[in-house]
């Protein structure tokens, strides 16, 4: 059995933990194969990639994109090559829309009796991308709430007093730039998506003609019965099961990096991922 973890996130998006603390934390763990999969950024891959390399871990390129959808869709991207390719081009418009949104929804907060800035956001973020995580801590500072999850019940989340929708891409344009970009892309925590088993099977039925080549079916979402269940549709389905924990740090406490598998759970050779 090995330890990996192919769902992390660093705080070159909502995380809390730098890309190369994130490689300390698992080298401490004794993971074997990592992944860094923020959300819409490749910007801590390159040095995400030289840690793991120093640090004796195999390191694997990644991503996380939002898709649009009337549920939590995301599609993680493996072994993506970083450049000015049409990935590239399209997270740079996403990231100018983040910035917008992050602008709205402190003014919708002010708008709702709060005194709350962008640039107290901004500072909190210290040089970091800014994601709600960072609006949320801004708000246990000054007392409007006690911790992170009533920040986003409150104000944050969607359906919260001030949500602001963020712009999403497709599926399909989710699954064609990560192909492009040489990768795989893999369905994310399908538990959270609250889909019954008949209208996940035809999502995923719908999502392998576009291409998707995995599910994360092994995840710190998912309960025991989901795990057995989710194994048994990918096999049925002719998709490879991942395994990722979504590790964000303290933003998600209680997860820890890691998730003990067999070393052929994965055809390694095709994700460029030597054991």
């Amino acid at each position: 059995m090995i330890l990996i973890d192919l769902h992390t996130h660093s705080t070159c998006s909502d995380g809390t933990l730098s890309p190369e603390a994130l490689v300390r934390a698992a080298k401490a763990r004794k993971i074997s194969v990592l992944s860094l999969t923020d959300h819409d950024t490749t910007e801590g891959v390159s040095k995400f990639l030289s840690a793991c390399s120093h640090a004796g871990i195999r390191g694997l390129s990644g991503i996380e994109l939002s898709a649009e959808a009337p549920y939590t869709l995301h599609i993680l991207g493996y072994n993506i090559t970083p450049g000015n390719g049409p990935l590239e081009k399209r997270l740079a418009r996403l990231r100018e829309h983040r910035k917008d949104r992050n602008a709205a929804i402190c003014k919708r907060l002010r708008e709702l009796g709060l005194d709350i800035t962008l640039e107290e956001v901004q500072e909190e973020a210290k040089g970091d991308v800014v994601a709600r995580p960072h609006i949320a801590r801004v708000l246990i500072r000054k007392g409007y709430v006690q911790d992170m999850a009533g920040a986003f019940r409150v104000y944050l989340a969607d359906g919260a007093a001030a949500y602001i929708p963020r712009v999403r891409l497709s599926p399909a344009e989710c699954i064609e730039l990560i192909r492009q970009s040489g990768g795989v892309p893999v369905l994310a925590h399908p538990g959270q998506m609250g889909l019954a088993e008949e209208p996940l099977k035809a999502l995923l039925r719908e999502l392998k003609e576009m291409g998707l080549w995995g599910m994360e079916c092994l995840s710190s979402h998912h309960r025991y019965e989901e795990i057995y269940q989710y194994l048994k549709l990918a096999d049925s389905m002719g998709l490879f099961a991942t395994a990722g924990t979504d590790f964000h740090g303290w933003n998600r406490p209680g997860v820890q990096l890691g998730i003990p598998v067999g070393e052929d759970f994965l055809p390694w050779a095709r994700l460029q991922v030597a054991l």
